[in-house]
């Protein structure tokens, strides 16, 4: 078994899901789940980032129908279409981010993906312990992305109060000001491609090593199983395959998700389905469950399928700044953060 500080180097590694890179991180996550004992299986399934690049449409779409609607109302006459083309514009809008999340039917092939399950033999899993292995890098990071969504949200409701403004006052260069936040969110969004340059230290090397952790940790009659989910930076492809195709081991158990383990910041427990587990989790922790956080991680997608479902994050606005960037790297990381997470967390499972 590896020291964990060699082996957050060894799998914090630009690895997006199809790359050469990922399917290395795979082996050597199952070379580790083995040298515990673990039997490992692949669970093979095609991932698109069709969901990514609905969301760069959505951009795309919102800064078009900003510039449409300032023409229209800054043509003349064209005041009396906008009562008739701002709401619909912004229900196509609606139309779309809901297409997008879904995701988009694009000519974009899709990528050879694997989660990884393991259990031990003879085993009665209770307790699912996951963790996502693949990483992305985007000109944004997580908190420039949580800025954008917030200025195209400000601009959406602009379009209303352009709208508004214009049939109650006519035009003035002021009522451009609701939707300038919009322009500039959209043109954000619609530029913020997926790249394969981010090491994913934080997000998620490190809730790897500490899945590991505790699982040493444990004695070796604990009914724990460990998930791996590929896929998540393509939306949660992973975990919704797994939930949809093999839902039946979640059935009846509790799944322990971490996503984004730093050394500094607060630990948090966003809880997506309530449980006895996820209460002795958060006591040992010392912390109280959230029902939302601004983030998109697997325990979304593996919550239906489950008894009782949380997602375990560690981390402060610095850490967001550097999440999906080439900043996130190893190199920055003493693993107190997540020996501190395996810690609780393996008092907490250890008395189950």
């Amino acid at each position: 078994m590896t020291d964990p500080s060699a082996l957050l180097v060894e799998l914090a590694v630009p690895r997006l899901p199809g790359t050469p890179a990922n399917a290395r991180v795979r082996a050597v996550l199952t070379r580790e789940l083995a040298a515990r004992g673990f039997v490992v299986m692949e669970h093979a399934f095609a991932a698109s980032p069709a969901r990514l690049v609905g969301a760069q449409l959505w951009g795309a779409a919102l800064g078009a129908g900003i510039f449409a609607t300032v023409g229209l109302a800054l043509a003349p006459g064209g005041g009396r279409w906008l009562v008739v083309w701002t709401p619909a514009l912004l229900a196509a809008l609606v139309w779309l981010a809901l297409a997008a999340r879904r995701g988009l039917p694009l000519p974009i092939p899709p990528v050879r993906a694997a989660n990884l399950i393991a259990v031990r033999p003879r085993t009665r899993v209770t307790v699912w312990l996951a963790a996502h292995y693949d990483s992305k890098g985007q000109p944004l990071s997580m908190a420039g992305r949580l800025g954008v969504v917030a200025l195209c949200a400000t601009g959406f409701l602009g379009l209303l109060a352009l709208t508004a403004l214009r049939l109650e006052f006519g035009w003035h260069p002021a009522w451009l000001l609701p939707v300038f936040p919009g322009i500039v969110g959209a043109l954000l969004l619609s530029r913020c491609r997926v790249h394969n340059d981010s090491a994913g230290a934080v997000d998620n090397a490190a809730a790897l090593v500490t899945v590991l952790d505790v699982v040493d940790a444990l004695p070796p009659g604990t009914p724990v199983g460990v998930l791996f989910p590929d896929a998540e930076e393509f939306g949660l492809a992973g975990a919704h395959a797994l939930a949809r195709e093999r839902g039946n081991l979640l059935a009846g158990t509790a799944v322990v998700n971490l996503d984004g383990i730093d050394d500094v910041g607060p630990t948090r427990v966003l809880r997506h389905r309530p449980g006895p587990v996820g209460k002795a989790v958060a006591a040992a922790l010392g912390v109280r469950p959230v029902r939302f956080l601004p983030a998109l991680v697997d325990g979304l997608a593996l919550a239906p399928a489950a008894r009782e479902c949380i997602t375990i994050l560690r981390g402060n606005w610095r850490t967001a700044r550097r999440v999906h960037t080439a900043r996130d790297t190893a190199d920055r990381l003493t693993l107190e953060g997540s020996r501190a997470v395996a810690q609780a967390l393996a008092a907490a499972l250890s008395q189950r």
